[in-house]
């Protein structure tokens, strides 16, 4: 059993869980006693808004700059210095989905997973490279995500996984973990969670697999959400990383790209303190909130596509000298409990690694599978798949995508996929709302800007064959079969 005492002289602001347990717990507790520590030590925000300064011009190269420099005189010798790390500790039931997110279909019967493994494959192959595939699982995703790797046995990609911490949540009253025991079933089903992906630095490297990488000759990984269709190896940025003297290497490359009205909530780089730094919506007070999302001051946000050095990432865990912010994330658990998660993010380290800095990419590499709308986009004729590639399609005219958004009726992938008979043809729209209980007959067009609203009782079949060009569709219409 899990026992906690507290520290003998325990006041109310320093209570600091112990536990009694087997190595790799002891490993996860160590990590959360310091993360705990910590959020008791501070006070106040972590940023002073008044020293927030934007970034050197030179801080952030555009992409076109990078790509200037051309394509490594030995691809393959670069591509064997990288690792492909894919964040994979998340669910998919915010799309009303069981187990992981990366094992939902999302072109032509390929999961996120399948597209990554494909995309990986297609670059060992061209290149006669050998990058592997490094998966961070959390304890929701592991024993999922290893039964299916079998499947990709006989494909040319070597597939790692390690998994991510595993930490207590906090009673928002009394700072105290709510698990009584180090079980995951029962009462403790909701007592744990994985604590963000700023964990991937010490999980990677008390894992050992780091350590095995290094020693494989492996340089930088290239680490991005698996959910990010858009986030595909590029020759060009890991050229200008690798061909850069010894003494000047880059240790951290953040792929940014240009701010829309739907990015407002994104993280952005400042300039603070002499570092580059990645400011969070949830570090913001309050009272600037509204600078923040502003388009004209932060023109740039993360699309957390990072590029890393694993030998910085190794001294940085050595000397214990990387300082993430604390994101508290406050849940009401089913029972109206309310806990408290302490959590870090990946791109917050970028304080930490010497010549860090951004590049502002195309909005092509940021590409998030949230929600479906997002489904919709990338399972239509906007995108095409080439070796687990999406890029969009030539046919279409213009190079931003759609701004699709789809009602309740639509959220969960199952209700989704009965709306729809097949996918719309969507080339040549800009903007499409749909609300209520509404369906999608075969073969149907949409174009310019579609609002479809079905009333509380009323029902809209959208029949098969139809083109709607600028339309708003209101009302009742059904289609039965006679």
């Amino acid at each position: 059993t899990l026992t906690y005492r507290l520290e003998n002289s325990c006041k109310q602001d320093s209570c600091l869980p112990r536990v009694h347990q087997d190595p790799e717990s002891l490993k996860d507790f160590s990590g959360f006693k310091n993360l705990f520590h910590r959020f008791l030590q501070v006070k106040g925000p972590s940023v002073e808004w008044a020293k927030i300064n934007r970034p050197p011009e030179d801080s952030i190269q555009p992409y076109e700059k990078i790509k200037a420099k051309g394509l490594p005189n030995n691809i393959t010798e670069t591509l064997n210095k990288l690792v492909v790390v894919k964040l994979n500790g998340g669910l998919g039931t915010s799309m009303g989905c069981k187990g992981p997110k990366s094992l939902i279909s999302v072109r032509n019967e390929n999961t996120f997973l399948d597209l990554t493994v494909q995309q990986i494959e297609h670059l060992n192959k061209t290149y006669n490279a050998d990058v592997p595939l490094v998966l961070m699982n959390s304890f929701n995703t592991d024993e999922d995500t290893k039964k299916i790797l079998q499947k990709y046995s006989h494909h040319r990609v070597k597939i790692h996984t390690f998994n991510q911490s595993r930490y207590p949540r906090i009673n928002k009253e009394s700072l105290l973990p709510i698990a009584t025991n180090m079980g995951m079933t029962g009462e403790n089903a909701e007592a744990w969670y994985p604590p963000g992906h700023g964990d991937i630095y010490a999980s990677f490297h008390n894992s050992g697999l780091l350590d095995n990488l290094l020693a494989e000759g492996r340089e930088y990984m290239f680490v991005s959400n698996i959910d990010n269709l858009g986030a595909t190896v590029d020759l060009f940025i890991l050229h200008h990383l690798i061909c850069q003297p010894a003494d000047k290497r880059c240790e951290f490359i953040m792929e940014v790209t240009d701010k829309t009205r739907a990015d407002v909530k994104g993280g952005t780089l400042i300039q603070y303190e002499d570092h580059l730094r990645l400011l969070e919506i949830a570090q913001v007070p309050k009272a600037h909130v509204d600078e923040f999302k502003s388009v004209t001051k932060f023109k740039i946000f993360n699309t957390n596509n990072l590029w890393i050095s694993l030998s910085a990432i190794k001294r940085l865990q050595e000397r214990n000298s990387m300082d993430l912010e604390i994101i508290v994330n406050p849940k009401t658990l089913d029972g109206g409990l309310n806990v408290i998660q302490l959590e870090t993010a990946v791109g917050a380290a970028i304080k930490s690694f010497n010549n860090a800095m951004g590049v502002n990419v195309p909005r092509s590499r940021f590409l998030p599978v949230k929600t479906s709308s997002d489904l919709l986009l990338v399972m239509s004729n906007l995108y095409s798949l080439d070796a687990g590639s999406l890029t969009m399609s030539k046919k279409r005219e213009f190079l931003t995508t759609p701004h699709v958004k789809l009602g309740s009726s639509f959220t969960k992938v199952q209700d989704f996929l009965t709306r729809f008979e097949n996918i719309p043809d969507m080339l040549e729209l800009d903007h499409l709302t749909v609300s209520g209980d509404v369906t999608f007959g075969k073969n149907v067009s949409l174009k310019g800007t579609v609002i479809i609203i079905a009333n509380h009782g009323d029902r809209i079949d959208i029949p098969a064959g139809a083109m709607l060009e600028n339309k708003i569709v209101s009302g009742n219409l059904r289609i039965l079969d006679h």
